[in-house]
This record gives structure tokens, sequence and C-alpha cells, in this order.
């Protein structure tokens, strides 16, 4: 019987913006990833978080070329659905609604974020929508 598949493990704040990086620009190679992160981290730091995120399963890299060029094996949606969820439990009990009031006081929404917001609510009061179950 096959082993039961498993998730990677949900990536550090370092591991994170490396993943966004990868997801907003695609397969990079450590320099074209290292170029793109905020405060622009050593060549050596950045190879070494992606060698550790491919043992994790967090990226692929395709050797056939010299250079080595990493891409993301995890979906955004999916990983940040899990982040909010990992949130969801750690700091608010669990609570959704709790985390949404206190996200919506802390980081004002733009009138598009809130339309998008409305809209999902009313999805899923309807039983319709990506958190509803049923």
């Amino acid at each position: 019987m096959p082993a039961p598949r498993t998730s990677p493990p949900l990536p550090t704040d370092a591991e994170l913006g490396i993943l966004q990086v990868l997801w907003d620009t695609g397969p990079a190679s450590v320099a074209e990833v290292q170029e793109r992160l905020p405060g622009r981290p050593g060549y050596t730091s950045v190879l070494k978080f992606l060698q550790i995120m491919l043992r994790k399963k967090l990226v692929s890299r395709d050797e056939g070329s010299r250079r080595h060029v990493y891409a993301p094996r995890v979906e955004r949606e999916i990983t940040e659905r899990r982040l909010v969820g990992d949130l969801a439990k750690r700091a608010f009990g669990g609570s959704a609604a709790r985390m949404a009031l206190q996200a919506l006081s802390t980081t004002p929404a733009s009138a598009e974020e809130l339309a998008e917001i409305r809209t999902l609510l009313g999805e899923l009061e309807a039983g319709k929508g990506k958190g509803a179950t049923g």
C-alpha cells in the first residue's frame, strides 16, 4: 500500500520571499532570484535556501543547463490558504471572523478589495464559496 501523500511543510518567512519571486517571475536561476529579493541577500545564502527548499519539496530544479533553474512546486493560492489557516489556528483560536476583522482594522482595504470581500461573503452565505462545505 503506498504511503499517504503529505503536503510539504509551510515555508519560513525567507522561503516565502523566494517563492513569491518564483511565483511572480516563473522559473529562475539563483542569481535571478537573488537580484529580485528585497535587501539583496548574498548569493550563497539564496543558494542554501533553495537547496533546503528543494529537499522540502517546495521547489523543483532543472539541471538541464549549466546553471540550475528553480521553479515553485507549490501553488501560490494553496500555500496562502494553508498559511492563513495556520495563522487562524495559532493566533485567533480558529476564528476566521476574528482574523478577518483584525486584518481589515489593521490594513485598509481598497474599494476593489471590499467588493471582492462582499462577493465572497455572498457566495459563502449561498453555500457555494471556496470555504463553504457541503
